[in-house]
């Protein structure tokens, strides 16, 4: 049998984001292989969502509870974990220099003293935004050549956290004959999200980069303490998220930014040392969106989709109000024009589920859909599913 450990990786890439258009770049892959002697690998893609690396969202290492990546590999697929260009090792373009950052009290604030003496309002070196939908598409289109070369198969199944379905939705449509099937967990779907060009299915509707306000700077930063306020929104329930858990994602966080690291205020008066400070990229994306979604037929038939999201989960559904950030996961499921579909709701779970204590659920869930394109006996259909997991149609 392949080795039970991992292979780390970089996939070779002529980049198409504008700030370092034409260079060759290297996008990280963490491979798991879990196939048999003698079969052929069944390779799955992970793809990570906008502020979280692949590896802390995919593959903690903590309790042997919380690997996703892991969990697969043992039910005997080949797994394989990439990093977009931005986020955790892969190249990280106009990220090192702290004056990038978006130029707000707020933020600047953060990078006091580290790296920076005072909250300087210095413009940003460069002004526009860092990654974009194009330049994502085709960083995963690399990727999922690179695997379908290295395993002899035809197709790879997809699995991606949050805002990854901004990446893996229109992916799978554009890319049909590469793609088993989709699974999604907590997608980040807006239905009134940006259009594409007119005519077209899924051209830039702007010309790029872009450096309108909200747009004139490649990243912003984020805090430990930041990542716990947003997941205790989320916690409804008794041990939802087990004591610990933001120290170890966040060491997980840093382990894959040494940058960022080295950024942020002190830890206390009596240990100088940084608080470290996450790099997120600023992403201009478009083509997800009521209309894209139904582009031919693909999702829902040449392509199965399968989505799970957490009852108490504050970020995936939003007021629909909101415009470019009203978000619906059963609009997504609704608007999936064809029957190959499942959507699930896990109770007692919120935004970060694969940390939480219903993480040995998603994993299992999602090799019974890879394994068998059902899920607890189902293979069409929306539902709750309970703490016990008891089903209740959502139709």
């Amino acid at each position: 049998m392949a080795t039970p450990g991992f292979e780390d990786f970089y996939v070779e890439h002529k980049s198409t984001i504008p700030a370092n258009a034409g260079e060759l770049v290297r996008l990280f892959v963490r491979r798991r292989n879990g196939t048999p002697d003698g079969e052929q690998s069944r390779p799955v893609l992970m793809l990570h969502g906008r502020s979280v690396p692949a590896l802390a969202g995919f593959d903690l290492q903590y309790k042997k509870k919380y690997s996703w990546a892991e969990a697969l590999q043992k039910k005997n697929y080949d797994v394989f974990v990439m990093e977009l260009q931005g986020s955790g090792l892969s190249t990280r373009p106009k990220m090192g220099d702290w004056r990038n950052i978006q130029p707000t009290e707020a933020q600047r604030k953060l990078l006091v003293p580290n790296p920076n003496a005072d909250t300087d309002m210095t413009p940003p070196i460069y002004t526009s935004q860092l990654n974009n939908s194009q330049s994502d598409w085709d960083e995963v289109d690399k990727v999922v050549d690179s695997i379908l070369d290295k395993t002899g198969a035809t197709k790879v199944d997809l699995i991606g956290w949050s805002a990854a379905s901004q990446q893996l939705g229109p992916y799978a449509i554009q890319h049909h004959k590469k793609v088993r099937s989709l699974f999604l967990l907590a997608p980040i779907f807006p239905p009134q999200g940006r259009a594409s060009k007119p005519g077209t299915d899924f051209d830039p509707p702007v010309s790029l980069p872009v450096s309108t306000q909200g747009f004139g700077y490649p990243m912003t930063v984020g805090t430990k303490g930041g990542v716990d306020a947003a997941w205790l929104k989320d916690l409804k329930c008794p041990d939802q998220r087990e004591p610990g858990m933001v120290d170890e994602v966040w060491k997980a966080i840093m382990a894959v930014d040494s940058v960022g690291a080295d950024w942020g205020p002190v830890k206390s008066p009596t240990d100088p040392s940084p608080q470290g400070l996450s790099r997120i990229r600023n992403s201009y994306w478009w083509g997800w969106n009521s209309t894209t979604v139904k582009l031919h037929d693909v999702l829902g038939d040449k392509v199965p989709v399968c989505i799970v999201y957490g009852e108490h989960d504050s970020v995936v559904n939003t007021a629909s109000n909101l415009g470019l950030l009203y978000f619906s996961v059963p609009e997504l499921y609704r608007l999936i024009p064809k029957e190959k579909k499942l959507m699930f709701r896990l109770a007692c779970a919120g935004h970060q589920a694969p940390w939480e204590r219903v993480a040995n659920d998603i994993h299992t869930m999602s090799d019974h859909w890879l394994k068998h394109g059902k899920v607890e006996g189902e293979t069409k259909g929306s539902f709750h599913r309970d703490e016990d997991g008891a089903l209740t149609p959502l139709e």
